[in-house]
């Protein structure tokens, strides 16, 4: 038989015989090199998560075995004036510093976004802050700053300004924790900045054409086409100023001082679960912050259909 027929008789066979699944073995691979994370999620995440969901129906000090009590944690809480401190405290944190970061990061983004030389050198020190800002030294640093003898005073005072200890006033502590968070404006300037480089360039010409001024030209085209980034951010660093707690602990000492003013919730938490040992009433905590951390997220994709365009 010459070579020709013996192919044509083996792709004869070939088609006679069902073809072989060969899409599991590669999901199998798949699983194998996902196993570490599976194992993280499972270890590290939903584990501790279902322990502390259980643990918030409990009475737990830490030394002795748990008691359950049922939903006596939660109601707890309606009592608890430090808990209301803290969470007015908290809200007012991420209402005033959340909006002002993210509008001090767009006007940074448009400004770098007009092609400054050096583009990549101020975008990494613009950036660096974010990468810093929840760290223990820069908590030390900014306690350093704003404190009696720290530089915030000494440059008042040459001008003849008396300064102040503004870390240990109930009035300006929480104000320098705002100014901390303001300042790792970074991150979202980076987005927005990517966001701006997405938008065509043909808009903004055909709006020269017709004699739009450049405010006209960011309200009407660079607003709209950038509310999905705008978006993205807000909800990203209303969740991350839920989650703030370095900066308070460094600066307020670990007791949310002055007058319970930088009495953040995340701090107040860390107190019943680790200064008080009551470790039933901090999971219940933790279990209603990601209920807020929820409504706020779901409230803000619910309100997105409203502001939110996307260029389709």
């Amino acid at each position: 038989m010459s070579a020709l027929g013996e192919l044509h008789s083996l792709t004869k066979r070939e088609k006679g015989q069902p073809k072989v699944k060969v899409k599991h073995r590669h999901n199998k691979a798949a699983y194998l090199f996902l196993l570490p994370w599976f194992l993280g999620l499972g270890i590290i995440t939903i584990g501790p998560m279902i322990s502390s969901l259980i643990l918030s129906f409990t009475k737990y000090n830490l030394l002795q075995a748990p008691k359950f009590i049922g939903f006596d944690n939660y109601i707890r809480m309606l009592s608890d004036e430090s808990l209301h401190q803290s969470l007015g405290v908290t809200f007012l944190y991420v209402f005033v510093s959340v909006p002002v970061q993210l509008g001090m990061a767009l006007a940074l983004a448009l400004l770098l976004d007009r092609g400054v030389r050096g583009l990549a050198f101020y975008r990494s020190v613009f950036y660096l802050p974010s990468l810093l800002g929840s760290s223990v030294a820069i908590a030390v640093l900014w306690k350093q700053v704003f404190g009696t003898e720290g530089l915030v005073n000494q440059f008042l005072a040459m001008f003849g300004i008396a300064g102040q200890g503004w870390i240990s006033s109930p009035q300006t502590a929480l104000g320098t924790l705002i100014i901390l968070n303001v300042w790792t404006f970074g991150a979202p300037m980076v987005i927005f900045l990517a966001g701006l480089r997405q938008i065509p360039t043909m808009y903004y010409e055909a709006a020269s054409t017709d004699g739009a001024s450049k405010f006209r030209q960011f309200r009407t085209i660079t607003l709209p086409l950038l509310t999905p980034i705008i978006f993205f951010n807000l909800v990203l660093q209303i969740i991350h100023a839920f989650q703030s707690f370095t900066q308070a602990f460094i600066v307020s000492g670990g007791s949310g001082g002055p007058a319970e003013s930088t009495l953040f919730y995340t701090l107040y938490l860390y107190i019943r679960g680790f200064s008080n040992f009551d470790m039933g009433y901090a999971s219940a905590m933790a279990w209603v912050l990601l209920l807020i951390i929820g409504a706020f997220t779901a409230i803000n994709f619910w309100a997105s259909k409203h502001w939110v365009f996307y260029d389709d």
